[in-house]
Protein backbone atom coordinates (compact mmCIF):
# COMPACT_ATOMS: atom_id res chain seq x y z
CA UNK A 1 0.00 0.00 0.00
CA UNK A 2 1.46 3.33 -1.00
CA UNK A 3 1.76 6.08 1.84
CA UNK A 4 0.32 8.72 0.17
CA UNK A 5 -2.23 11.40 1.56
CA UNK A 6 -5.80 11.64 0.29
CA UNK A 7 -6.11 14.94 -1.13
CA UNK A 8 -10.18 15.07 -1.38
CA UNK A 9 -10.31 14.43 1.77
CA UNK A 10 -8.39 17.68 3.19
CA UNK A 11 -9.89 21.31 3.04
CA UNK A 12 -9.03 23.82 0.65
CA UNK A 13 -7.19 25.92 3.51
CA UNK A 14 -5.47 22.70 4.48
CA UNK A 15 -4.24 22.28 1.12
CA UNK A 16 -2.57 25.52 0.83
CA UNK A 17 -0.62 24.83 3.34
CA UNK A 18 -0.18 21.62 2.41
CA UNK A 19 0.62 23.21 -0.86
CA UNK A 20 3.18 25.62 0.64
CA UNK A 21 4.66 22.93 2.77
CA UNK A 22 5.49 20.79 -0.22
CA UNK A 23 7.04 23.06 -2.48
CA UNK A 24 9.33 24.61 0.33
CA UNK A 25 10.42 20.66 0.86
CA UNK A 26 10.59 20.37 -3.19
CA UNK A 27 12.93 23.21 -3.46
CA UNK A 28 15.04 22.61 -0.16
CA UNK A 29 15.49 19.01 -1.54
CA UNK A 30 16.27 20.10 -5.27
CA UNK A 31 19.15 22.82 -3.28
CA UNK A 32 20.63 19.65 -1.25
CA UNK A 33 20.66 16.91 -4.24
CA UNK A 34 22.70 19.78 -6.46
CA UNK A 35 25.26 19.92 -3.78
CA UNK A 36 25.31 16.57 -2.73
CA UNK A 37 23.03 13.42 -4.25
CA UNK A 38 19.96 12.96 -2.17
CA UNK A 39 19.83 9.84 -0.49
CA UNK A 40 16.23 8.74 -2.35
CA UNK A 41 16.09 10.98 -5.41
CA UNK A 42 12.93 9.60 -6.32
CA UNK A 43 11.25 11.29 -3.29
CA UNK A 44 11.85 14.67 -5.61
CA UNK A 45 9.24 12.89 -7.91
CA UNK A 46 6.74 12.16 -5.14
CA UNK A 47 6.77 15.72 -3.99
CA UNK A 48 6.67 16.71 -7.36
CA UNK A 49 3.35 14.33 -7.71
CA UNK A 50 2.08 15.56 -4.65
CA UNK A 51 2.29 19.20 -5.72
CA UNK A 52 0.17 18.45 -9.04
CA UNK A 53 -2.23 16.36 -6.55
CA UNK A 54 -3.38 19.16 -4.45
CA UNK A 55 -2.83 21.88 -8.04
CA UNK A 56 -5.42 19.70 -9.47
CA UNK A 57 -7.94 19.77 -6.78
CA UNK A 58 -7.63 22.98 -6.54
CA UNK A 59 -8.56 23.60 -9.71
CA UNK A 60 -11.15 21.34 -9.51
CA UNK A 61 -12.79 22.81 -6.74
CA UNK A 62 -12.62 26.13 -8.44
CA UNK A 63 -14.65 24.61 -11.72
CA UNK A 64 -17.25 23.14 -9.04
CA UNK A 65 -18.13 26.43 -7.85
Amino acid sequence: MKSEFVVKELSTAELNDRLDTERAELHKMKLNHSISPVENPNLIKTHKKNIARILTELRRRELAN
